[in-house]
């Protein structure tokens, strides 16, 4: 497998582009299923997650299209199959995104029960419940959730605890029931509020994304469109997070700083000077060492779960000690163990970390466990001294796109090393 490997010390500063967010993309490409017509999606980040679905896309019999500068074509009319196979289903999550949509537009869906990183449970029954409400039955047999109705009705479904992926299946279900869904305790992430403005593009009457209900009035019929996915929020905040570990300067353009307002607040406690526009956001240490920085993480507009690793890293070396505690996913709390290894202090009691921050890490073997922790075993590694290997960045290449070549730009000294072929 390959790995990255890291000379740390290099106070980075630059400047780089933010990639389209994968949350984003992986919705809109499902609801290329809705459509008669062909959707075609802009500022789609080239990321393994991506390639997977539209790899599953594909396996249904969907037209897919990928052109030049990653413009993918949707064709969701020629859909053969509504089928979601284990083989691909297990190594994306987002994969249960079909099933929404599948059953809406076509009375039917076979969806293998997902996998993807393992940070926790991240049950499937909100989903499945939703979409019973709406008149679907459902069972779940040899691990496949086997859906079939007639049209799906509207309905009101208040959702137990807020889930990103359960609202956006239940939207894309409902924009094609007969009569209004009405989704409360929904997700209000940017990426919700992203796939409701192409929904509405595609012709749907969706209204209250970014609140926490959402009302869809069914249609008929959806169309394609052309659609840009908004920037990545994640990414993001990971390159500010680099400029802030190392003492350094970075911004980073062709974003939306306005999805961060945890994430910079964070980084302003931390000690950086941090400046925004319309599309930018900076970050300058002037050379100082951070401060510790306490976390919390909470669904959106809250500290976001998906940044949370990032900022261990940051308090591993950060002036005073720091408490993160962990309110979104049972298990993300793997890359403490190997923080340790690059000689992070810190200790960790049930869903709460709390952080000793060191004068400096020392550069060592670690390996990734999930996709945001590769992202914090990077950051410590620029930081540390000597050389530090990450390994299994399989996980990292499915959520960051072109990272090493990124944090290049900024003056890292990072490259990838191939490993042996399986």
């Amino acid at each position: 497998m390959d790995k990255l490997h890291i000379s740390g010390g290099i106070r980075l500063s630059g400047e780089v582009r933010a990639s389209g967010a994968k949350n984003a993309s992986l919705p809109i490409l499902a609801a290329g299923l809705l459509a008669d017509t062909p959707l075609t999606i802009g500022n789609v980040p080239h990321l393994h997650d991506v390639t997977t679905m539209i790899e599953l896309l594909g396996r249904m019999g969907v037209g897919v299209t990928v052109g030049e500068g990653m413009h993918v074509e949707v064709n969701g009319g020629r859909l053969t199959t509504p089928i979601a196979p284990y083989e691909l289903v297990k190594t994306m999550r987002a994969s249960i995104l079909v099933l929404g949509p599948l059953l809406a537009r076509h009375g039917e869906a076979l969806v293998s029960l997902p996998g993807g990183c393992a940070i926790g449970e991240r049950p499937v029954n909100l989903h499945i419940t939703g979409l019973e409400a709406m008149g679907a039955e459902i069972g779940v047999e040899s691990g496949y959730i086997h859906a079939k109705a007639g049209r799906l009705k509207g309905a009101r479904i208040v959702l137990d605890t807020v889930t990103v992926t359960g609202t956006e299946n239940l939207m894309m279900a409902a924009t094609l029931a007969e009569g209004r869904t009405v989704i409360e305790n929904a997700a209000r992430e940017p990426e919700v509020v992203d796939l409701a403005g192409c929904l509405n593009a595609m012709g749907a009457a969706v209204s209250g994304a970014g609140t926490d209900t959402i009302v869809i009035d069914g249609r008929e019929r959806l169309g394609g469109c052309e659609y840009d996915v908004l920037p990545d929020r994640i990414e993001t905040g990971t390159f500010l997070v680099a400029g802030a570990i190392t003492g350094g300067r970075v911004r980073v353009r062709s974003t939306r700083p306005d999805h961060l307002d945890a994430v910079l607040a964070k980084l302003r406690e931390a000690g950086a000077t941090v400046e925004t526009g319309p599309d930018w956001a900076s970050v300058d240490m002037h050379g100082k060492r951070p401060v510790a920085v306490d976390i919390r993480t909470a669904p959106y507009p809250g500290f976001p779960t998906d940044m949370q690793a990032q900022f261990a890293a940051l308090d591993s070396v950060a002036d005073g000690v720091a408490t993160i505690v962990e309110t979104i996913f049972e298990n993300r709390f793997m890359h403490m163990l190997e923080l340790r290894r690059l000689g992070a202090e810190l200790r960790i009691e049930g869903h709460t970390a709390v952080i000793q921050g060191v004068p400096r890490l020392s550069g060592a073997p670690v390996m990734a466990t999930d996709l945001r922790a590769s992202a914090s075993l990077v950051l410590a590694g620029l930081v540390a001294e000597g050389v530090t290997d990450v390994q299994r960045i399989y996980h990292i290449d499915r959520g960051y796109e072109c990272i090493e070549a990124k944090l290049r730009q900024l003056g890292a000294s990072i490259r990838r090393i191939p490993g042996a072929r399986t």
